[in-house]
């Protein structure tokens, strides 16, 4: 976020890519479109007072210096995260835009399921990824711990018993089947492995449906930190 400023967007890709010894990335994203004031070796730089240092950069700017690294070869995609469909319209109605982004990366799961968003994105061929596909840990430095436990949804558990899978494996199923690419994370090889099997059943239109239903509009990732920001996304429904 400290790297939006057009004059440090390529020095910051190029700092990237010099420490994973690469001559180019596959994707390159606008992390979240709420900039940060740069601050030598400090991710979040803040004030006396330990509030964040906020900038006032325009994200448009950041995106046309995107282009330009895609066109030099430096990265093959570029896309977006944690933007809300205003966000996005913004970016697709800038005059000179060469590339839509080819994804936007935001928090989904069956009890913040971003249906609108979704609809959005597909009408825009745009590809939704859904991070914390399986909720998140209650760390309430960056998340909310007063949300329930997804994987303890009823609904979850009963349709997985019906096809021998985990609520985890049905969470997955789900997002599988309305198109949005997932990128669960665990440590636990286990875990990792039972990520995977979740190409060998199907659920049914009334499954989807009631997952559906589950649905609470329930954020778990909400970054506290950032919500004064002037570009801070969550303030809109999608």
């Amino acid at each position: 976020m400290s790297y939006l400023s057009p004059a440090l967007v390529r020095k910051g890709l190029e700092l990237t890519l010099k420490s994973l010894k690469l001559d180019y990335i596959d994707l390159f994203l606008i992390h979240w479109p709420t900039g940060l004031k740069l601050s030598e070796g400090v991710l979040f730089p803040k004030d006396a007072s330990g509030n964040l240092l906020y900038s006032d950069v325009d994200f448009c700017e950041t995106w046309t210096v995107m282009e330009s690294c895609k066109d030099a070869g430096l990265v093959r995609s570029i896309g977006v995260s944690n933007f809300n469909h205003k966000q996005l319209e913004t970016l697709l109605r800038m005059p000179k835009l060469k590339y839509k982004p080819v994804c936007n990366q935001v928090e989904c799961h069956p009890y913040l399921n971003q249906s609108k968003l979704l609809k959005y994105c597909k009408s825009n061929n745009i590809v939704l990824v859904g991070y914390s596909p399986l909720g998140s840990s209650p760390d309430p430095k960056w998340f909310n711990p007063n949300n329930p436990i997804l994987l303890n949804d009823p609904e979850l558990r009963k349709i997985g018993e019906k096809h021998n899978k985990t609520a985890a494996q049905v969470a997955l199923r789900y997002q599988i089947q309305r198109d949005v690419v997932i990128i669960p994370k665990s440590f636990n090889p286990g875990r990792m492995k039972q990520n995977k099997e979740i190409f060998d059943f199907q659920l049914t239109d009334e499954e989807m449906k009631a997952i559906d239903g589950i649905n609470k509009n329930c954020r778990y990732v909400i970054v506290k930190q950032l919500i004064d920001h002037p570009k801070y996304p969550f303030h809109e429904e999608y």
